[in-house]
């Protein structure tokens, strides 16, 4: 069977970008800062007693099947000696801004996707004669120097690429793909570590007769959608190493949120739900951050809460709020902070499962909207809203 000719064409927009992933970032840094815990178990998030779920877990506990997103009950069971930590959120973001301030030595746009990795772009940038390669090699030893954690990279000539490199030669690795290879090794990528495709998709796909990304190039698009949705045309471009996005955003913001896309989709609305806590921290740390930058300008106007299910379809809900939030200036502001969202987001998402077809789900993200004028959008959007 031949390649499926699509109604549209696209050529590939040469770049040079660089993805950064921390080596299990939280555990990372509770081993840094407790050197007796450093080889043993230990993972991060909430107790085993309740219904805890964990943020990560470091190479060791990995070994007996720990894994991020796995219930701490769970993670017991198959790890009895166990380290559990509970979240440190301001040291986690301390460490966080001092590598972010690194990745600004090298190139202006840099593009976080969460405290623990990041992409970018380094096509105009002259440090190390140009080499991206050469860039990505001092930026983990300056990482090294200066915090004592390891990172892995992934070079490649686009984000999808350099993201899947980096999680190749992982603990405290590098890959690097180079442009003549792009093509070819996105051919021949196993369909199961295509970003956004978990377990279940993976068997999905599998049952379809989709075992490398390059097995999607043979089927009509209107065959791809109606099995994938938007996810589709994504698969399809990606397939022939092509992703033209790019990094940061140039534009006016017009939202601050963060998400999560599972390892394995989550089965119940406990699942789903213990996920929001560890959210909701790093939403509250970035509002902040926003916040810092912006004293004066556009202010967020409406909370949101999305999840997409393991069919691709996106659900997104969106409460107007009452106030604008004020600025975080201490450890207490940003508990309260926290606490509030909480409260806020376990109603919505309670409003929202009861709308929703029942899990699987892939993915679950929160966040706020922000609004040029917050009172002209208050006037206009009224109340509740289900997209």
């Amino acid at each position: 069977m031949g390649v499926h000719q699509l109604p549209f064409t696209f050529e590939q927009i040469e770049q040079k970008i660089i993805h950064i992933d921390m080596d299990c970032f939280f555990a990372a840094i509770e081993m840094l800062d407790n050197p007796e815990i450093r080889h043993k178990a230990v993972a991060v998030g909430g107790s085993p007693t309740g219904r805890g779920v964990l943020c990560t877990a470091n190479y060791e506990a990995r070994k007996y099947g720990v894994r991020s997103a796995m219930s701490s009950a769970e993670a017991l069971k198959k790890c009895p000696h166990l380290i559990f930590i509970k979240p440190r959120g301001s040291r986690y973001k301390e460490v966080s801004t001092k590598i972010l301030e690194i990745f600004h030595r090298y190139t202006d746009k840099v593009e976080p996707l969460s405290l623990d990795e990041a992409f970018l772009d380094v096509t105009n940038t002259n440090s190390c004669h140009g080499s991206a390669t050469l860039m990505a090699q001092k930026i983990r030893s300056d990482i090294f120097k200066e915090t004592g954690l390891t990172a892995s990279a992934g070079v490649a000539p686009n984000k999808f690429l350099s993201k899947v490199a980096s999680d190749f030669n992982k603990p405290n690795g590098i890959f690097v793909i180079n442009p003549s290879e792009a093509a070819n090794f996105a051919k021949e990528l196993p369909i199961g570590l295509v970003p956004g495709i978990g377990k279940v998709t993976e068997k999905k796909c599998h049952d379809l007769g989709l075992f490398k990304l390059g097995d999607v190039q043979h089927y009509p698009l209107a065959w791809l959608e109606a099995k994938f949705g938007k996810f589709a045309h994504s698969m399809y471009t990606k397939s022939f190493g092509i992703d033209n996005r790019k990094v940061g955003n140039n534009g006016t913001r017009k939202s601050i949120g963060c998400e999560e896309t599972f390892n394995s989709d989550l089965m119940s609305y406990n699942e789903i739900k213990d996920r929001l806590p560890f959210l909701i921290e790093e939403l509250t740390i970035r509002t902040h951050e926003y916040f810092k930058r912006h004293s004066i300008g556009p202010k967020p106007t409406k909370l949101f809460i999305k999840v997409k299910t393991n069919m691709f379809n996106l659900h997104t809900y969106e409460k107007l709020l009452r106030y604008i939030p004020l600025r975080i200036d201490n450890e207490m502001d940003l508990a309260h902070s926290s606490e509030n969202l909480l409260d806020n987001l376990h109603t919505m998402f309670n409003e929202l499962y009861t709308k929703l077809e029942q899990p699987p789900l892939r993915l679950l993200g929160v966040g706020f909207r922000i609004a040029s004028n917050p009172h002209q959008e208050i006037e206009r959007m009224g109340q509740l809203r289900l997209l």
